[in-house]
């Protein structure tokens, strides 16, 4: 960077020491009253271009190359920031000896002294135009405040709902107060400037400490209508904050004291002090309102840190702030936030004496814009996403799990969208006290790549939840019970589970694999290791993989479903659950078997289609098998006449006749077609009544019979059977015991 030419030898000094500061340079420089002023001068110039250069891109490095970090920055600012002090340091001390000395330094000056009386005019200008327009203006606030009373607006908060017409009135009377508060500032202002135009060296300009005294002014003031805007302090409908009127007060007047000693402090003391005196005293003055300042807010803020917290934590349990989060975070935390906006407040007065309150202004209303305006989509999103949703009564006739799937979604799209929401603020917020570079990270290929990987995720998300929302809707259509529609088979119900959990294994994998492709993870070392996985487990899994095909087969070929009675590896039961690879039986005496199909070679179902009861009744040699025959017709006819059982038989009674002639007997067989499922309850009910028919027929069923041989002679005769009968013993005596006892 290129200065002006050095305009006397200790200004020479000064250049020579400021491009090379040896120890011993530095040393002979601060000696000399004369080569420290010109020092310090030097650097001040050259900070003041470098002031003015701050967006040109530093000589050497290319346009398009990022800004330092903010770590850098700090660093760099706080080494100018204490090389500065200990320069103002000595030549303070040098100074007011001067002054001691009886030296006026700036204020020997004609020029000087012109200034400040220029200076001194346009401020009581500014303060005669502002408090006569101000006297104008409260009485204007007195009659708004009157209308927003008229409306019926609760000061205390109000515990009665208000409608929204007197909402917006309201809003409306304290934007126009607003506009008041700040056209007087302004009007102010332009008095000022008005006669620092008329006194000015001409021109049609004002004297440069003219001009930073109207830049002071409307920072500052403006900055006291926000405040003022917030407490209302003499007005309470139009206090933008529910609140007492002593805490407004309180509160009103805290902050003004503030802002004027900072404000003024920094953006007008200084000049000042640095004209009329010197630049050395002007920057520790400025250094040492700040100082007081920052002692005064901190000790305030500390005081009031518990009462602040009650009111914060009471709060809580009514509204919600800040994002959606409860009050009670803020009221542990919000003591140490208003410690460190102070504190920042410091460290920019001193770094930038001149801009400090416009950049904090700034930066504030960026945060409360951002927080407030965070906030309230935050609380449309819960308003809105919390809403269930509502489908219409066919189509949740259609699809009964449609209405509640959607409404499943509505959690984890009021978070992430919640999140998404926090993260744009968070970025604001750092952006607004210039901790991060929003505008050139979007610009740059990191943020587009960034942005650009979170909108192809979220696409990604959503056409994952839209097809997983259309395949189990089209499968819950289809086993869903309507009337005038067929009930869905069990083998349709055990599809369609299975295909509904494939489908989800499905869609969840690919998702997982696309969304690791999109934030930047190679996914082709995934698929090549799941491959060899897969080899692997094929190998050492043949068993299952059995299990699993022959399960696929069982179910295509409709070998067994739900519900149905089977016999399969040996175990007679009811189907339980059935999976891809095992089938569960429950049989007759409550245990439940797991049987995998690679076990399964028969499956012997009984309740396909139809079923019959295969009866076979032995009746004895003597009897007639025509009339057993016939009265077996009529156990048949009577179970005809049973509600129960009557409508689960099919077709009429078939007896093919006699299947066996034995030692036993004659045996009849009989065959009864019913429904699948109901031959042994027809079993039951039929033998019940062959029993009460043959039993009235007198139909003896049959005593095992044995045929016994006696022998035979030579000539062929049998030996007779000697054979004796007892007689029966009288009545009333007792039978001897055979076994020789008393």
């Amino acid at each position: 960077m290129t200065l002006g030419r050095p305009s006397s030898a200790a200004d020479a000094a000064g250049a020579q020491a400021a491009q090379a500061l040896t120890p011993a340079a530095l040393a002979d420089v601060l000696e000399n009253p004369e080569t420290r002023k010109a020092l310090i001068e030097q650097l001040r110039a050259q900070g003041q271009s470098a002031s003015q250069r701050q967006g040109e891109p530093p000589a050497g490095k290319p346009a398009g190359e990022s800004p330092p970090g903010w770590r850098q920055r700090i660093t760099e600012g706080t080494q100018r920031f204490l090389s500065g002090l200990v320069l103002d340091v000595a030549q303070g001390a040098s100074d007011i000896r001067d002054l001691l000395s009886g030296k006026g330094l700036g204020l020997e000056d004609d020029a000087t002294t012109q200034a400040l009386r220029r200076l001194a005019v346009a401020v009581a200008t500014a303060l005669v135009a502002f408090v006569l327009m101000r006297l104008v203006a409260l009485w204007i606030y007195r009659r708004i405040d009157d209308w927003v009373a008229g409306l019926g607006w609760n000061t205390k908060g109000g515990q009665e709902p208000v409608s929204m017409p007197v909402l917006v009135r309201r809003a409306g009377a304290i934007a126009g107060a607003l506009v008041i508060d700040v056209l007087v500032v302004l009007l102010a202002a332009g008095a000022a400037y008005g006669v620092g135009v008329y006194g000015g060296p001409g021109g049609g300009a004002v004297d440069p400490i003219v001009a930073v005294f109207l830049k002071a002014f409307l920072a500052v003031e403006i900055t006291k209508v926000l405040v003022r805007t917030v407490f209302s302090t003499r007005y309470p409908h139009l206090r933008l904050l529910p609140m007492s009127d002593d805490m407004a007060k309180y509160w009103n007047g805290w902050l003004i004291v503030l802002l004027t000693a900072a404000g003024y402090g920094t953006m007008l003391v200084d000049p000042v002090v640095s004209l009329a005196l010197s630049r050395a005293l002007g920057r520790l003055t400025g250094l040492i309102i700040m100082l007081a300042v920052y002692v005064y807010a901190v000790r305030i803020i500390w005081l009031n840190r518990l009462h602040v917290r009650e009111k914060l934590a009471h709060s809580g349990a009514r509204t919600l702030t800040f994002l959606g989060t409860s009050p009670r975070l803020l009221a542990r935390v919000w003591h140490w936030l208003g410690i460190g906006y102070f504190s920042v407040l410091l460290v920019v007065s001193q770094l930038d004496p001149t801009n400090a309150l416009p950049f904090m202004v700034t930066a504030t209303l960026q945060t409360l814009v951002a927080v407030g305006v965070g906030s309230l989509a935050t609380l449309l999103l819960n308003s809105l996403l919390a809403k269930p949703i509502r489908i219409s009564d066919e189509l949740r006739l259609r699809l009964p799990m449609l209405e509640a799937r959607l409404n499943a979604y509505v959690p984890t799209a009021l978070r992430i969208a919640g999140w998404v929401v926090r993260i744009v603020v968070l970025l604001l917020v750092l952006d607004a006290w210039r901790a991060f570079n929003l505008s050139h990270w979007l610009t740059s290929g990191a943020g587009a790549a960034a942005i650009g990987v979170a909108v192809n995720v979220l696409i990604v998300l959503l056409i994952a939840a839209l097809t997983w929302t259309v395949v189990a809707s089209i499968i819950e259509h289809r086993l869903h019970v309507r009337e005038g529609r067929p009930l869905p088979t069990a083998r349709e119900k055990t599809l369609l589970s299975l295909f509904r959990n494939a489908a989800l294994i499905v869609i969840v994998t690919m998702t997982v694999m696309v969304v690791l492709s999109q934030i930047g993870i190679d996914v082709a070392p995934l698929i090549a290791g799941a491959g060899v996985v897969g080899l692997a487990v094929g190998f050492g899994a043949q068993k299952l993989v059995q299990d699993i095909i022959t399960g696929i087969f069982i179910q295509l070929e409709n070998g067994m479903n739900e519900n149905d009675v089977v016999q399969v590896a040996g175990v007679f039961g009811t189907v339980e659950k059935m999976t891809i690879r095992s089938v569960g039986i429950r049989t007759l005496d409550g245990g439940y078997h797991l049987v995998p199909f690679s076990s399964v070679d028969v499956v012997a179902n009984h309740m396909r289609d139809f079923s019959y009861h295969l009866g076979e009744y032995t009746i004895s040699h003597r009897e007639n098998v025509d009339e057993a025959m016939q009265h077996l017709r009529n156990a048949f006819a009577e179970l005809m006449t049973d509600e129960v059982l009557a409508p689960e038989i099919l077709e009429d009674i078939a007896i093919p006749g006699v299947t066996a002639v034995n030692e036993k007997g004659v045996t009849i067989r009989v065959l009864i077609k019913t429904k699948p499922g109901m031959q042994w309850a027809v079993q039951r009910g039929y033998n019940r009544l062959v029993k009460k028919h043959f039993a009235a027929a007198g139909i003896e069923l049959p005593y095992p019979h044995m045929v016994v041989y006696f022998g035979q002679d030579k000539s062929g005769h049998a030996p007779a059977a000697r054979v004796e009968l007892e007689a029966p013993a009288p009545a009333g005596t007792a039978t001897p015991r055979t076994d020789g006892a008393a």
